[in-house]
């Protein structure tokens, strides 16, 4: 394990981010990169959850790391704009709960506990505050989705707490919309439920026990959330992000010839060349040393750094990836 030598990372609130996934279902993307690190407009996906935990004021964060972690470490190092970072790697596989278990061996005080390949912008000192005000050990971040046949629901009562959950329910079983959102405001008490090594899912083995003892609750936040587990839903987090800001951004690195069309929002990084003739957008990013070749018609797409789209191709609703080529999302 490497531990930041940084005085920070005993001080305020610290959290435990779950990046150690294969991110099977995002393949032939993760093949080589994991999930949290792909890129989203220029960034890697997971420096926009510690811009997250940098607002709601924490000090100190331990990736818990599996599938090629060297990738991350290589590029974040111990410091995120002022956040120390750590970085535990996981011998095997050990689940959400072996995976907290093993990372937060140092915790000892109230911390973070989430998932590394989710969106959310959501104001976590409301969470903090409602945790402590219940006296609460653990506490689940909830959101609410228009489908939740596909998700876990999560049943509180009036006051917030938890009293039962229901896994991919069938249509005639909701009775609520509120899924689990993967963030979780966790007492250090809640450790000593999970045996060190040992692999188990802190959702199905700890929750459910906290629930019946009466010490979980849940709140639901308004704002973003969004799970980047698929190609569909990768696209549609760079859609989601493009479209805040429905411009044109031209980094002054990139080469634009003049009788390419760009619609609105697109943003085109570094290096990148966009070829006569085409037409780019709505809705597309272009990343640092892309190519968009001559006639080419581009829009709903991310277009990875360094990939390829050729002459003459049309293509919507796609993720068009180096050594890879155009997937449909």
């Amino acid at each position: 394990m490497h531990q930041s030598s940084s005085s920070r990372s005993d001080n305020g609130l610290a959290a435990v981010i779950l990046v150690g996934g294969f991110g099977t279902r995002l393949r032939p993307l993760t093949n080589r990169t994991p999930k949290p690190m792909l890129p989203l407009l220029g960034r890697p996906l997971l420096s926009y959850t510690f811009d997250q935990l940098r607002a709601a004021g924490v000090g100190r964060a331990v990736l818990a790391c599996g599938y090629i972690p060297d990738a991350i470490e290589a590029h974040f190092g111990d410091d995120a704009d002022g956040m120390a970072l750590e970085y535990c790697v996981e011998p095997e596989p050990l689940g959400t709960g072996g995976a907290i278990r093993f990372a937060a061996e140092r915790m000892d005080r109230t911390f973070l506990a989430l998932n590394g390949d989710s969106l959310r912008e959501v104001d976590l000192s409301l969470l903090l505050a409602f945790h402590r005000e219940r006296r609460a050990k653990a506490t689940i971040l909830l959101t609410r989705v228009s489908d939740p046949t596909r998700y876990g629901l999560v049943r509180v009562d009036g006051e917030g707490k938890v009293c039962g959950f229901l896994e991919k329910p069938s249509p005639e079983e909701i009775d609520t919309d509120l899924i689990n959102a993967g963030l979780y405001v966790l007492e250090p008490e809640v450790l000593e439920l999970m045996p060190p090594g040992k692999a188990l899912s802190i959702e199905r083995d700890v929750f459910p026990r906290l629930a019946e003892e009466g010490s979980l609750f849940a709140l639901d936040l308004p704002g973003y959330w969004l799970d980047v587990g698929t190609c569909e839903s990768y696209l549609q987090a760079h859609i989601d992000l493009l479209s805040r800001d429905a411009t044109i951004v031209i980094h002054p690195g990139a080469n634009v010839q003049a009788s390419a069309e760009l619609h609105p929002p697109v943003h085109i990084e570094r290096g990148a060349y966009i070829g006569p003739g085409t037409r780019v957008g709505p809705c597309v990013h272009v990343g640092s040393g892309a190519s968009v070749a001559a006639g080419a018609h581009v829009s709903h797409a991310a277009v990875l750094p360094r990939a390829v789209v050729d002459s003459g191709v049309r293509l919507v609703n796609a993720i068009v990836a180096p050594e890879i080529g155009a997937l449909s999302a």
